[in-house]
């Protein structure tokens, strides 16, 4: 979308409006965890039961926890809600009275969803071990999708993903919805013109692992309403524990990357795009250190089955053949905030988050402004989220790409992936990007692919 010149001034209007709709009083961490902690209570009351709209698109929502109920708040206004699916009855059960339309299926069985008269579009949003295999069968059954990130637990659920969105011609767009927000085209716009000069760095810092360190887990009997094995799925068969479920799933490899992939499918994504747009991915991947709460084996995999085991503490570097580096850590000397984006150049350098948007290029920008059309002129939704669906429901009127396709995504996620693999192996890895495959190391190769338990393969 094409747009006049902005002034500094205007562009920083545009970028705090862009971020108000995440802004949570508190810490800089507990704005950065508002998807996963903040959103749940902070949704607006449901409306009451309504009729479905004839010139609305039919959704079938998949996974109905804290982050659906989030996009529940304004997803009404947009689509008519006609199927609900969660192994979890309960939440399946309330999501659809909140938020469906009259007569809304309630069912633990996605594919019941998919099968349901009226459904146009699927929003996903359970757990990461589930996105690729749900999100290939959806595409498959002829529907567009929107689907939460990070949009895969492995690299080659990534290409396996790509493969068959591209041969369905269907409308994905991934949520990450920071590309959405005028805050974070700034910066790159500011890089990709050259205002740092010659970028030398990007610090990448996700924040502080939100579980305690030391704690220890029993199995238990599921409750009544859970379908456990459904929501395994994919993921290896195992003994109920609370701690595996519902929020803190993010934090067992089997099911997530943790902060990693968690947030680093925002930021990540954000500095790659800054710092490296026209390359496949980095070349070098090098923990520089690491602490998890459980011992490993030699082939990267956790000794313990009773405590969570993606790292308390991380920092990795990751260096791409235009001579830039990204550090991805847990916490940075050289940066005071907690979670954000700071990326080094020879003329200066500047900082963003989802709070933030400071450096001397930004302070430049009243006499010497961006080109037209650097910052899109976006929805003025409130919300970040609201802005991103809206992208995905016009992609899907025109055909159009959205702003986060599955084909760039995967490709700035697979940095996460590989500092996975990097720091669970403890050395560092060579990538080829070209190739897609690790050079010379059949473990770490090994960890691009998690088999799925029979009956639940992607394919």
């Amino acid at each position: 979308m094409s747009e006049s010149p902005l002034s500094r001034r205007t562009l920083m209007q545009t970028a705090l409006a862009a971020g108000a709709g995440l802004a949570v009083p508190g810490s800089t961490l507990a704005q950065a965890t508002t998807k996963s902690t903040t959103t749940t209570t902070a949704a607006a009351a449901p409306p009451a039961p309504r009729k479905a709209s004839p010139d609305k698109p039919g959704m079938a929502v998949i996974g109905a926890g804290g982050i659906a109920r989030w996009h529940g708040q304004f997803l009404p206004k947009h689509v008519n809600v006609v199927a609900v699916a969660d192994v979890d009855r309960g939440r399946a059960e309330a999501y659809a009275k909140d938020f469906g339309v009259i007569g809304a299926l309630a069912t633990q069985d996605y594919r019941a969803a998919l099968e349901r008269k009226g459904v146009d579009v699927v929003l996903i949003t359970t757990p990461d071990h589930w996105h690729a295999k749900q999100l290939i069968d959806s595409v498959r059954a002829g529907k567009d999708v929107y689907c939460e990130k990070p949009l895969t637990l492995t690299i080659d659920e990534g290409r396996v993903v790509c493969q068959a969105v591209r041969e369905s011609g269907r409308i994905v767009q991934v949520g990450s919805q920071q590309r959405s927000q005028s805050r974070f085209h700034i910066p790159v716009g500011l890089v990709h013109a050259g205002r740092l000069g010659k970028v030398k760095r990007a610090v990448v810092v996700l924040g502080p692992t939100p579980y305690p360190k030391d704690a220890t887990f029993e199995t238990k009997p599921p409750p009544p309403e859970l379908d456990w094995d459904g929501w395994l799925g994919p993921a290896p068969q195992v003994d109920y524990m609370k701690e595996r479920c519902h929020f803190h799933w993010r934090w067992w490899y089997e099911y997530a990357g943790g902060m990693t992939a968690d947030w680093g499918a925002h930021h990540v994504d954000i500095a790659q795009w800054a710092i490296a747009p026209d390359l496949a991915g980095p070349t070098l991947i090098e923990p520089v250190s690491v602490k998890y709460p459980v011992p490993f084996d030699d082939k990267g995999y956790p000794t313990a089955q009773d405590r969570f085991n993606t790292p308390s503490e991380f920092t990795v570097k990751l260096s791409f053949a235009n001579g830039v580096e990204m550090i991805v850590t847990d916490k940075s000397p050289d940066v005071p905030e907690e979670n954000g984006i700071l990326i080094e150049g020879e003329s200066g350098d500047l900082f963003v988050s989802r709070g933030k948007l400071r450096g001397k290029a930004v302070d430049a920008w009243t006499d010497d402004p961006l080109p037209p059309g650097t910052v899109p002129n976006f929805p003025r939704h409130k919300i970040p989220h609201e802005r991103h669906m809206a992208n995905f429901l016009d992609c899907c009127r025109d055909r159009s790409t959205p702003l986060s396709d599955v084909w760039t995504h995967h490709r700035n996620l697979t940095s996460c992936h590989l500092a996975n693999i990097a720091i669970r192996l403890n050395r560092r890895i060579r990538w080829d990007a070209t190739a897609q495959q690790i050079v010379g190391d059949s473990e770490a190769n090994a960890l691009q692919i998690r088999a799925p338990r029979k009956g639940f393969e992607l394919i």
